[in-house]
């Protein structure tokens, strides 16, 4: 508790455990892993994501380890889509799984029918289990009310080749059973490891933003915490963070190169806002009613400083405001770069 960290050091261990101080020459599970899973809403997001953390990163690489099975694309977190590892998959699905139901359960209680859903999840099982099946044949045969709740009562993967780059919406569908295997996770085990690759993406973080990230209660929170033994310091407003006990915390003057982030990045959501690489000023800017989808972004020192948008096959970019001649050349330099990745 005698160590109280500036938003400076916060900056600096965020962006290295999310390997955006220095590319890394590492695979794409393991780079999920060490990311905490990777939100895709937008496929090409994944991509973007990837190729901004990982040396050399082969776009067609990704599509190849979803059709493999190596990598698994679900609704996991907040019931949002994410990219996760192979062995990550069941204990993130396992972790959230009953509170993510609960969530829903609430929010429709005066319309669910127990016996249609169950009814519902019956016959998509036996269906699923010859082949998989897209989002309109779901809705055709069940309803789209049925639908968005159907995952809340069978677990379920998106399947390639929909939700990858050269085919980007994520609606086709299989059984995690089938296409993952069984699941041989605990609860407890599953929100165990959850927990710790928050800490080890996200770390140091106050329990709530744990929460947060995670969707679970924050009294769930607390109780896989007391599990385990953790390293805690102060953040400028006095409030405590934990931390696993191996995370890196960099000099906070460690230099922090140009990076282009896709659309929701996980680095910019509430969840870290204690660590400032997205200025509250700018927030509006990224995250607005009339831009749920958010926004391609850039860091200038570990701060967004400013958007992007390909049009006309290139990456053009705004700048929040007037960057020095040195850095416009820098981000200039990298937009080339995501330019070419685009192809």
């Amino acid at each position: 508790m005698d160590r109280t960290l500036t938003w400076h050091d916060l900056n600096r261990s965020l962006l290295a455990r999310q390997m955006l101080l220095e590319r890394v020459s590492l695979d794409v599970p393991e780079v999920l892993q060490r990311m905490g899973g990777l939100q895709a809403q937008y496929a090409p997001s994944m991509y973007i994501g990837l190729w901004t953390r990982i040396a050399g990163f082969d776009r067609d690489e990704l599509t190849r380890l979803l059709e493999r099975r190596e990598v698994i694309q679900a609704t996991l977190l907040r019931a949002t889509i994410h990219l996760v590892s192979r062995s990550d998959y069941w204990p993130f699905e396992v972790g959230v799984r009953s509170a993510r139901r609960d969530v829903y359960l609430r929010a429709v209680r005066d319309r669910h029918d127990p016996e249609a859903m169950d009814d519902a999840v019956q016959r998509l099982r036996t269906l699923l289990s010859e082949r998989p099946v897209r989002r309109t044949e779901i809705d055709k045969l069940f309803g789209p009310q049925v639908r968005h709740g159907i995952g809340m009562h069978l677990d379920l993967v998106r399947v390639p080749p929909s939700g990858t780059w050269a085919r980007r919406r994520a609606d086709l569908f299989g059984a995690a059973e089938d296409w993952v295997g069984p699941s041989d996770v605990t609860e407890e085990d599953a929100r165990d490891l959850l927990i710790r690759r928050y800490l080890g993406a996200f770390g140091p973080a106050h329990r709530t933003e744990i929460a947060d990230w995670a969707g679970l209660p924050v009294s769930e929170v607390t109780k896989v915490l007391a599990r385990h033994e953790l390293c805690t310091y102060r953040d400028e407003r006095g409030r405590e963070l934990v931390d696993v006990p191996d995370g890196p915390l960099p000099d906070p003057d460690t230099p922090a190169p140009v990076r282009f982030l896709p659309t929701y990045d996980a680095t910019l959501l509430a969840h870290a806002r204690r660590t400032l690489i997205l200025p509250e000023e700018h927030r509006s800017k990224v995250f607005h009613v009339r831009m749920p989808q958010s926004i391609g972004t850039f860091l200038v020192d570990g701060q967004v400083a400013g958007t992007w948008s390909l049009k006309a096959s290139r990456v053009e970019w705004t700048e929040f405001a007037p960057l020095p001649p040195r850095v416009r050349q820098q981000v200039a330099a990298e937009a080339d770069r995501l330019t070419a990745f685009h192809g």
